[in-house]
């Protein structure tokens, strides 16, 4: 893993958790119910740390555990 993919790990893990669950970005971000921007932000590494809170609404929306998002 280069350092690109280190510094936006948990963007990676969303996208790939977001793809397997045949989810566009628009429809995550719509059952997160978080902005789309923020989720295109978050997968594409902008923003590098979001909140728990966003976390949280993602990891539910992908049917995972929080843990099971960041490790």
């Amino acid at each position: 893993m280069d350092n690109k993919q280190v510094d936006n790990f948990i963007g990676i893990r969303i996208k790939k958790l977001r793809t397997k669950a045949g989810l566009t970005q628009e429809g995550l971000a719509r059952k997160a119910n978080i902005p789309y921007t923020t989720l295109t932000k978050v997968e594409s590494g902008v923003i590098k740390n979001p909140s728990v809170q966003v976390i949280v609404k993602i990891a539910d929306a992908l049917g995972v555990t929080m843990e099971n998002l960041v490790k």
